[in-house]
């Protein structure tokens, strides 16, 4: 990854929302800007923090992210965060709250005046704060006043995040591509929703088929985390809408193929037409980015003979049969690029593997 000079706060707490925290928090690393995020911890996946709140210099950062969840509800109670937020705010520094995250700038005073949208149970405080309330007709509504960026929900990332970069100075090239996400019910939560939207955010066209699913339709998805057993543990994770229909899409108007990992892949790679697909692309040297358990597909469709890649430790047998050299994922977020082909371990790698997928498709932020 392009390394930037920028660098972001996000403001962290038990009980945020899983997706306004982990979206943000690996677009912009892949982007090339430096995250910090500080406070506490989150259930849902579990969120590792990377530094201590009590050693943040506002000064050092060029912006501030605040997710949204219930965390914001007693975070708004602390005068340590209240007073953080502030020096943000005093400094004209680009703030990015979504959700309930404006509960926490109402407590400081900082909507008074300001244009400004959430989740719509917080309009009357807001009001009762002084915001110039922007109804928010659908979750994916975002709203810019200033310095200040606002977002109702998850749903409004692509263009929350959008704002943020544009804010802190970065612009986007490249980004006319057209990208293709292979989906199925159990794909790992993160491995689908992290790149989908943070490609979405660099303006790319973005669409997600399943086999035997609609565009309108839904594919289950899970929580697959790291917590020192022997083997991920599994949650429900999220509802992911698809976007386009499987059997009525020209894979040669797309520029690359992404595939999630987690439990699908084991019997999508069952689907001969899913095998098909990949085929097209891998011939085509289309770029192709495929994380966790989605070499299992790889493997079936027979693309992976003098590749090299790597893949979740428990598919290196896939990998290694299928006539690829294997790439050891020491450490577990670490990704690689073979010709057209892009490949990693699990969702810790998703900078380097939308960064490495940026490369290949021509996208660039500078700031």
């Amino acid at each position: 990854m392009a390394k930037s000079s920028k660098s972001v706060l996000i403001l962290c707490g038990d009980y945020m929302e899983d997706y306004e925290v982990m979206v943000p928090f690996q677009a912009l690393q892949a982007y090339g800007v430096s995250v910090d995020a500080s406070y506490s911890e989150s259930r849902g996946h579990n969120f590792t923090l990377n530094a201590t709140f009590d050693e943040v210099e506002a000064s050092k950062y060029d912006g501030l992210i605040i997710p949204g969840g219930r965390a914001p509800e007693y975070l708004a109670m602390d005068e340590s965060v209240i007073n953080l937020v502030k020096k943000f705010s005093n400094n004209g520094k680009p703030m990015a709250v979504i959700c309930h995250g404006l509960l926490i700038l109402a407590a400081a005073g900082l909507v008074s005046g300001r244009r400004c949208t959430a989740f719509p149970s917080l309009k009357s405080v807001l009001i009762h704060a002084g915001s110039d309330w922007v109804e928010a007709e659908t979750m994916s509504k975002c709203v810019v006043d200033g310095n200040l960026i606002t977002a109702a929900t998850y749903e409004a990332h692509p263009e929350y995040i959008r704002h943020f970069v544009k804010a802190l100075g970065g612009t986007v090239t490249g980004f006319d591509k057209k990208i293709l996400f292979l989906c199925g019910d159990y794909m790992e939560d993160y491995e689908v929703m992290v790149p989908f939207q943070s490609l979405q955010a660099l303006g790319c066209h973005v669409d997600s088929v399943c086999p035997k699913k609609l565009a309108g339709d839904t594919c289950i998805t899970v929580i697959h985390d790291f917590e020192g057993d022997q083997t991920y543990s599994e949650k429900p994770g999220h509802n992911f809408p698809l976007t386009a229909n499987f059997n009525a899409i020209d894979p040669l108007s797309y520029d690359a193929l992404v595939i999630p990992g987690g439990r699908a892949p084991e019997y999508l790679a069952l689907d001969e037409n899913v095998l098909a697909l990949v085929k097209n692309f891998m011939k085509a040297g289309k770029p192709v980015a495929s994380i966790c358990h989605g070499q299992q597909i790889l493997s079936a469709a027979d693309v992976l003979k003098g590749r090299k890649c790597t893949a979740y430790p428990a598919v290196k047998l896939n990998v290694v049969l299928a006539g690829a050299t294997w790439l050891e994922p020491e450490p577990i977020h670490r990704c690689f690029t073979d010709g057209n082909l892009v490949t990693g371990a699990a969702w810790p790698g998703h900078p380097e593997f939308v960064s490495q997928l940026m490369v290949l498709l021509g996208i660039q932020v500078s700031f």
